[in-house]
């Protein structure tokens, strides 16, 4: 994760989440000895997104269409900050958790675990928070390490709900997120920005490290930390753990981790549909191709608000997703195929146009 973003989000549903009982679990084992999750762990990935053909979407080509029950918001603008909304609420535990790193104070579990229950509760209601920590820009003095974190989990949590993750697992999913990267505090500037250099890839062993230091509420939480950088083939770090040997969740979490990283900095963050496209043509596999497809089932490579071009020439403007199909989304047009502007916004569905297709974004629309 690069150390460079974060942001804000406004208020999502305020219903309050069903209480959980959740029983102390032991001091769990030190993390370098972590045993393996068992081949019956594995994330449960429902049928849909595995339809997706990942070769047509690293090719650009048009796959056939189907609908999307719901839109993420069409501002994807910075959103004000609200105090009750638990995204913000969460990265700014965050912030206070800093300090935790060089000190033998507490930390504030039962504070943490009532955040990302109500993320939880959000996450499984809708995709509303999801959006909004999506869009979310990092706003000037926060904490990036904070802020990266915060989006994580959020982004994290709404892919776990939609592919199968009861509620304990979520929870055990999200803790995780909102504190895969605390090891990176102790780093300085240079080596959090070096990630080649040893410093940096020794960051998810202090932070699994510093995490079964204060005593988490669950051992898997400091597994799936110090395993969140491994990669499907051994590439990964620190251990070059393969498939089955790497946790569930840490495979989530390194997946939204890249994710989260290459659309999240500021004036440089890159398009959904760029880093989409190299995740998935990743030519060492890096990444469990049914996670990839999961990924692309909740987020889309195109999101609403891209400005894309049809194989017409015509030029128009994303307003809503096809969830199973994300190449074939809502469009409205705002210039035909020679350039020039419509007198009015066209809308074309183009799960209803099987010979309209995108060939590609643009970098403004006309």
């Amino acid at each position: 994760m690069s150390d460079v973003a974060r942001g804000a989000a406004s208020k999502p549903r305020s219903d309050p989440p069903p209480e959980k009982s959740r029983a102390a679990a032991p001091a769990p084992p030190p993390p370098a000895e972590a045993a393996p999750p068992s081949e019956d762990t594995e994330l449960r990935v429902p049928a849909r997104p595995a339809r997706l053909n990942l070769r047509a979407l690293a090719t650009m080509a048009p796959p056939a269409a189907a609908e999307r029950d719901e839109q993420p918001p069409a501002d994807r603008r910075a959103l004000d900050v609200d105090a009750d909304n638990p995204f913000v609420l969460l990265e700014r535990l965050l912030e206070r958790v800093r300090p935790l790193v060089k000190t033998d104070d507490p930390f504030p579990w039962d504070e943490l675990t009532s955040i990302v229950d109500r993320l939880v509760s959000a996450s499984t209601a809708s995709a509303e928070l999801f959006w909004l920590a999506h869009a979310a820009m990092p706003p000037a003095g926060g904490d990036p390490i904070a802020f990266h974190q915060a989006r994580v989990a959020t982004l994290a949590l709404r892919i776990g709900a939609n592919h199968g993750l009861e509620p304990a697992q979520l929870a055990e999913l999200g803790t995780a997120a909102a504190l895969l990267d605390v090891g990176l505090w102790l780093l300085d500037g240079a080596a959090r920005r070096d990630m080649q250099s040893p410093e940096y890839r020794s960051h998810p062993r202090l932070s699994a490290e510093l995490v079964h230091r204060w005593g988490p509420p669950s051992d898997v939480v400091v597994q799936a930390i110090l395993q969140h950088h491994e990669l499907e083939h051994g590439q990964g770090f620190p251990r070059a753990l393969q498939r089955q040997a790497i946790h569930p969740y840490a495979k989530v979490l390194g997946l939204v981790d890249r994710y989260a990283t290459l659309t999240g900095l500021g004036r440089t963050r890159a398009r959904p549909h760029e880093v989409i496209r190299d995740i998935v043509r990743s030519k060492n596999e890096e990444f469990s191709p049914a996670l990839v497809k999961a990924l692309l089932f909740e987020i889309s490579i195109f999101p609403p608000g891209t400005p894309i071009r049809l194989n017409t020439g015509e030029i128009g403007r994303v307003t809503g997703v096809n969830r199973n199909h994300p190449l074939r989304p809502r469009v409205e047009l705002v210039a035909d195929g020679k350039g020039q502007a419509l007198p009015a916004p066209r809308g074309v569905d183009l799960s209803e146009t099987p010979f309209l297709y995108i060939t590609g974004p643009v970098t403004e629309s006309r």
